[in-house]
């Protein structure tokens, strides 16, 4: 899955079909049996001191979340392949980068969206520092980024590539 400046999502057949049953589950039989559960605590009394009340009902609420973004996500998702890049840095590639100049240190990772991290790379998001940092840097290329403790630092761009799932 990847994000281009449009806010098209692209999503591979097989990760469409997996977010769609997610949000189908979510919004079907997983809604009834957290209504369920809120239902059974209410009976057992003083909701304000019903610990499995509060727990489901935030249940609830981290699963409504879940749906709005999922929702969202199926609604600007494009099924296919991302437009190829030509060595340069965009969502839905896989960047090789060395860290300080060090063509040793290396890090490949996908830049795409975090609902589509990856089991084979590490994932980081366009919107990250990193990710921001590289998001259209070509072959060849220093981009810099902020670390946590509002430091420096920067990398070369070694290599870039379409992930093809």
């Amino acid at each position: 899955m990847t994000q281009t400046s449009e806010s098209v999502t692209w999503l591979t057949q097989a990760a469409y079909d997996q977010l769609k049953t997610e949000l189908d589950y979510l919004s079907g039989p997983a809604r009834t049996e957290i209504a369920m559960k809120i239902a059974a605590a209410r009976e057992e009394g003083d909701l304000r001191e019903n610990g499995g009340y509060h727990a489901a009902k935030e249940e609830q609420g981290k699963q409504e979340l879940r749906v709005r973004q999922l929702t969202q996500l199926l609604e600007n998702a494009k099924v296919g392949t991302a437009p190829a890049s030509e060595g340069e840095v965009a969502p839905g590639t896989l960047v090789t980068i060395a860290f300080d100049g060090d063509e040793d240190d290396t890090l490949e990772f996908l830049l795409a969206s975090r609902e589509y991290a990856s089991t084979d790379f590490e994932t980081y998001s366009p919107q990250s520092p990193l990710g921001s940092g590289v998001n259209g840097k070509k072959i060849g290329e220093d981009a810099q980024y902020e670390l946590p403790n509002g430091k420096k630092a920067t990398v070369k761009i070694l290599a870039v590539k379409p992930f093809t799932g």
